[in-house]
């Protein structure tokens, strides 16, 4: 009897553990958004203006992710946890996942980076994020920090925003083209601005509903017409961007350019920076600034991000407008000068004297209204814009901040990006990967029957 009451009990107490079990996973399962992230950078919590966008979204969105053979599995797997955490938290997320070499059609669909590129759609509204923009290198060898977060949230923001903004790039004095600046291009229509090419030559004027004109790396002067036409559309609510090419002549050929950036009291000093410091990832004519305190460079000094300038002109502000104050938000070392003797300079002897530059040198200036309101950023350089040189680094941040600053974006997403170590791979051989598979599939299983069919005999015997 006592034996039968025994195995009764048995019995139920197994049923109620079983019980207890099915109904914990379906409490577990029926709370989805519910989790505990113990992992040491919590990269599976979402930020405070993460949550909040997700909340606000009203719309289907799917998340389109393109990889390759070229994708780094590393990298696409902390892509794939980041959107899946989306989806966790608003059931308007869908997301779908095409391998290009199996499904090369959908690379001709949109403008896909072999490496990895996620696609945001939402009816006919399209945004692009590269998975290399979303790595950003770390302090030491094989460390980064990953900002998707940020990248992916500021393209649900966008999603949002309707109007577009109209802006023009100046052709026609060998600038930069803008198949040459399709990283810079294709950042700027992810943040709802519509791009268009304009040559005044051609149309006579600038169009109305111009919001910015980008005059980028011009290597010959605009004409007396062109700079009249300019200077009548920065009196309006006109908004300039320039970003100064390379030019041997420059000091003698550049009267209309200087003339327009004298009207906010920039000086092109007509000198080409050098940085006189020694180092083996660049030459002295590349030139890594420093930032000043301003809007457009605080994340990047946040988040230790450099910008990189090649063939970079000196600028000054010496004599200022009263209607127009200026910000340097780039400068040189104090070691580095400016070379005037360009010729000297092109023959690769550069040599300072007494009629160069001394450092630090400026680099780049915003200027603003007497109401504070933005109206030009003035850059010594352009190169940085092109695209092999733009992903580097805090290149791309840096260009589209500064074209966000002017425009007054107040919807910007600041997220700091979560650290990561370098990946650890582990080199085993063949006979280490036998023993650990017999070990897991046999040898383990098999020791804890052995174990629980030797407490079972043990029990029934006693």
């Amino acid at each position: 009897m006592n034996k039968w009451i025994r195995g009764t009990n048995a019995i139920v107490l197994s049923l109620a553990v079983i019980g207890i079990f099915i109904v914990l996973t379906i409490f577990l399962n029926s709370t989805k958004s519910l989790q505990v992230d113990l992992t040491q950078n919590k990269k599976f919590t979402l930020s405070d203006q993460t949550v909040q966008t997700l909340a606000a979204l009203d719309k289907d969105v799917n998340l389109i992710t393109l990889t390759s053979d070229q994708t780094n599995p590393y990298i696409k797997r902390q892509v794939d946890e980041l959107v899946q955490e989306y989806k966790k938290r608003n059931g308007k997320i869908v997301s779908n996942e095409y391998d290009l070499v199996k499904q090369p059609a959908m690379a001709k669909q949109y403008e896909v980076d072999p490496a990895g590129t996620l696609v945001l759609e939402s009816g006919t509204i399209k945004k692009t994020i590269y998975y290399s923009d979303m790595f950003i290198p770390g302090q030491g060898m094989g460390d980064y920090q990953f900002s998707g977060e940020e990248k992916l949230t500021q393209a649900l923001v966008n999603l949002n925003t309707k109007v577009k903004s109209k802006i023009y790039f100046l052709s026609g004095h060998n600038e930069i083209p803008l198949n040459q600046m399709n990283l810079w291009r294709t950042g700027l229509e992810g943040q709802n601005y519509e791009v268009a090419e304009l040559n005044l030559l051609r149309e006579g004027k600038i169009p109305d509903d111009a919001e910015v004109l980008f005059v980028i790396g011009p290597t010959t002067d605009i004409s007396d017409k062109e700079a009249t036409v300019i200077q009548e559309y920065m009196k309006g609510n006109g908004k300039l961007y320039i970003g100064l090419g390379f030019n041997k002549d420059m000091a003698a050929q550049w009267k209309n350019i200087d003339a327009l950036l004298a009207q906010y009291g920039i000086k092109d000093q007509h000198a080409i920076a050098i940085e006189t410091k020694q180092s083996q990832l660049y030459d002295p004519l590349t030139i890594i600034p420093e930032y000043g305190s301003h809007a457009i460079t605080q994340k990047l000094q946040d988040y230790n991000l450099l910008t990189m300038m090649n063939l970079a002109v000196s600028i000054s502000a010496d004599q200022p407008v009263a209607d127009f104050p200026v910000t340097a938000i780039l400068r040189t070392t104090e070691a580095a000068y400016g070379e005037t003797d360009i010729t000297q300079l092109m023959n690769n002897r550069t040599v300072k004297d007494d009629k160069d530059v001394n450092g630090p040198l400026n680099l780049g200036y915003v200027v603003e209204t007497k109401e504070q309101k933005p109206k030009a950023v003035v850059l010594g350089g352009a190169s940085f814009f092109v695209d092999d040189v733009l992903q580097q680094q805090g290149n791309r941040d840096f260009a589209l901040n500064s074209v966000g600053w002017l425009q007054e974006q107040k919807d910007q997403v600041t997220i700091r990006p979560r650290d990561g170590e370098a990946f650890q791979q582990a080199l085993i051989t063949g006979s280490q990967a036998n023993t650990i598979l017999i070990g897991t599939l046999f040898l383990f299983p098999l020791l804890f029957l052995v174990v629980g069919g030797t407490v079972w005999w043990r029990r029934r015997k006693g």
